[in-house]
């Protein structure tokens, strides 16, 4: 079914999730702050709105794509909001979800924090996510239209959820970029090819690691770490021998020193016997 949708940011994400809406059919009215930058979109047939508070006229569902918190409520304020839908798809903390919330509800209007698990060039592509929370009844009633920008999940009524699992999300991704830098600048030192080593032994071995993590997060979950294929002392060894190699191939271990601090700071305490999943517990 075809929906009236506003979009207000442009950006590259922004002009993504509108170009998205339009290849599905819907009508899209655009706004941005430098109008330029809606001009492929007017080309695509989206309609431009010359303010925001006429964009969100427009539509009843409006989503919001800006740099920060701040700007969707300077953006926001004085527009016609009552009997609306409010999509907000900027990045922020749960905390500013959670008081943005109550202020689009007091403007009349139902509010969706969401967290988008995917680059601009992704969207709409198999694999982009988009993670939602806040009003379930508005979920339910715009998911069909949503699905058009990626797969819609909603993750609860707590409008910060969304947001703290798309930073959760992302500290896992800054986690392996952190490990495969360091692995690359030490393979790099021994002139070791580097996409041989990445597509023939890194990624594999990443992959099958990865697959652990449910069995981990079992682990956590009921606070038993006792059952380990490797303990913390094992562990406290290796990395000191990792840090060791590094420094004698001049590469500095940096991204691995606060992983080693919590591992020396856990088996000092004579924990040595836990598993690696025991270092939550210092978290």
């Amino acid at each position: 079914m075809s929906e009236n949708i506003s979009v207000l940011g442009l950006g590259l994400m922004g002009a993504a999730l509108a170009e998205s809406l339009l290849a599905a059919g819907h009508h899209v009215t655009v706004w941005n702050r430098s109008p330029a930058k809606a001009d492929p979109l007017v080309a695509q047939g989206a309609t431009r709105a010359a303010t925001p508070a006429q964009a969100v006229e427009a539509s009843p569902l409006v989503i919001v794509c800006l740099l920060d918190y701040a700007s969707v409520k300077e953006v926001l304020e004085g527009a016609p909001l009552a009997g609306k839908v409010v999509a907000n798809l900027t990045t922020g903390r749960p905390a500013e979800a959670r008081d943005l919330a109550p202020w689009v509800a007091g403007r009349g209007a139902e509010y969706l924090a969401g967290g988008i698990m995917a680059v601009p060039q992704m969207i709409a592509r198999p694999g982009a996510l988009i993670l939602y929370s806040g009003s379930e009844q508005a979920f339910d009633r715009y998911a069909p239209a949503l699905a058009a920008m990626a797969e819609p999940r909603f993750t609860g009524d707590d409008p910060g959820m969304a947001p703290l699992l798309d930073l959760a999300m992302l500290t896992g991704m800054y986690g392996q970029i952190a490990g495969f830098l360091e692995a690359a600048a030490l393979v790099g030192s021994a002139k070791y090819p580097l996409g041989e080593f990445t597509s023939s032994l890194l990624v594999p071995w990443l992959t099958a690691m990865a697959a652990q993590q449910p069995a981990w997060a079992e682990k956590i979950e009921s606070g038993d770490h006792s059952t380990v294929v490797s303990n913390l002392e094992i562990n406290r060894s290796g990395l000191e021998t990792l840090v060791r190699t590094f420094r004698e191939q001049g590469v500095k271990p940096d991204l691995l020193l606060p992983m080693k601090t919590v591992v020396d700071q856990r088996t000092a305490r004579g924990l040595g016997h836990e598993g690696l999943s025991s270092l939550i517990e210092e978290l």
